[in-house]
């Protein structure tokens, strides 16, 4: 998936049954390993319930947006930076 979600998406991702809602963007994995995440989400419609439920997760894992949130722009901003994260060639996408 190429497009950049605003944060309150909601999306399906490869390997999990229930949808996720998108609540962060390139944050380091919480595995330890330094890698940064393209988003993290927690568990719809049960919300943030606690660290265990956050998921960490890629553009290319998700298989579905089920809902797009809110998007103005003061949005743009964030979605520059992270297609530029992104693509270090800054090409457009």
């Amino acid at each position: 998936m190429n497009t950049v979600l605003p944060i309150g998406s909601v999306v399906k991702i490869q390997g999990i049954k229930k949808p996720i809602m998108i609540f962060g963007y390139l944050q380091k994995s919480g595995l330890g390993n330094g890698k940064v995440i393209d988003y993290v989400g927690v568990p719809y419609p049960e919300g943030n319930i606690g660290p265990q439920a956050q998921i960490g997760f890629q553009r290319y894992d998700i298989t579905e947006v089920v809902f797009t949130g809110y998007e103005n722009e003061e949005f743009e901003p964030w979605k520059q930076l992270i297609r530029a994260y992104n693509n270090p060639d800054n090409k457009t996408e």
